[in-house]
């Protein structure tokens, strides 16, 4: 099938390799423009993607916005294009740009968490399982209907990363194994309660003791590898990459014990790695023991 590729992060390289793997023609790969990344920011650096692609030997496209590639696009003749964390809305008329639309491989059971941050959604929601559709796009947020679904169970010590990486991985197969059958046959609706998934600000992964424990650790879970779970000590930043739920003595609520344990409104939060502002993770025992003061929450 001749294939037109939109993606941009690591969680779209392993579906394009497949998709290659598979025999696909992908006549073109449009990613999102060179930008500064990495941990500084201070380097100008391609995609992901990009990356991939150059390794691969396919044609690439970087367009600031999506609608400027529509006629590159409808002039390739197409026979589908594929969407997989691309980053940018594709407008009504680049949707049209292929003979049989465009799928995207979305990261959840739809309708539940349609939009930007699903993963992150379901696991500070304390969600049971998750899933991975393949769904035709069109101009609604996330409302196409479903090509193919599998779901996938949320494990209790699943951060956004590993969740992600398996969601991937299930996606990738998924997506192979359905692209044959898309061009001969209607998708179904989907059914339930549309529920969506706002995109990620920094402030919701502040740890706040006057919420429960439970609570507490989903954030911690949710925020890694980003945008990670913080609290601020002292008028300095502290990320916490790792917590988990104590069972036991729980400290004063916002006072953090030596032993490294948060005292929460319900329950307690014991710390397992932490990041003091300007250095690196280390255990959360290092960190407490490096300290005289007791340690406190600011508000």
């Amino acid at each position: 099938m001749r294939l037109v590729y939109f993606g941009t992060p690591d969680d779209a390289v392993p579906p394009l390799r497949a998709l290659v793997a598979a025999g696909h023609d992908i006549a073109l790969v449009v990613t999102q423009p060179d930008r500064r990344r990495g941990r500084r920011g201070n380097e100008v650096l391609p995609s992901p993607v990009k990356i991939c692609a150059t390794e691969l030997g396919l044609p690439v496209a970087t367009p600031q916005r999506s609608g400027e590639i529509v006629d590159d696009v409808s002039a390739l003749d197409a026979d589908l294009g594929v969407v997989v964390a691309f980053g940018q809305l594709l407008p009504p008329s680049l949707l049209a740009a292929t003979a049989h639309g465009f799928v995207n491989v979305h990261f959840s059971l739809l309708p539940r968490w349609r939009g930007a941050a699903p993963v992150e959604r379901a696991l500070l929601a304390g969600d049971p399982t998750t899933g991975v559709g393949i769904m035709e796009m069109e101009a609604g947020l996330d409302t196409g209907g479903l090509y193919a679904q599998a779901v996938v169970d949320i494990r209790p010590d699943d951060t956004a990363g590993s969740l992600r990486s398996r969601l991937v991985d299930v996606g990738t197969t998924l997506l192979v194994a359905t692209l044959p059958s898309v061009v001969d046959r209607a998708p179904e609706p989907q059914h339930g309660e549309p529920v969506y998934a706002a995109k990620l600000t920094v402030e919701e992964f502040r740890l706040d003791p006057r919420c429960s424990a439970d609570e507490l650790e989903r954030r911690v879970r949710a925020g890694n590898p980003r945008p990670g779970a913080w609290a601020s000590v002292g008028g300095k930043r502290l990320k916490v990459l790792a917590a988990t739920v104590h069972e036991g003595d729980t400290p004063t609520v916002g006072h953090v014990s030596r032993a490294g344990v948060l005292g929460c409104s319900s329950g307690a939060l014991r710390l397992v790695t932490v990041q003091p502002e300007g250095k690196q993770p280390m255990d959360a025992a290092a960190w407490i023991a490096g300290r005289r003061d007791e340690v406190v929450l600011d508000d």
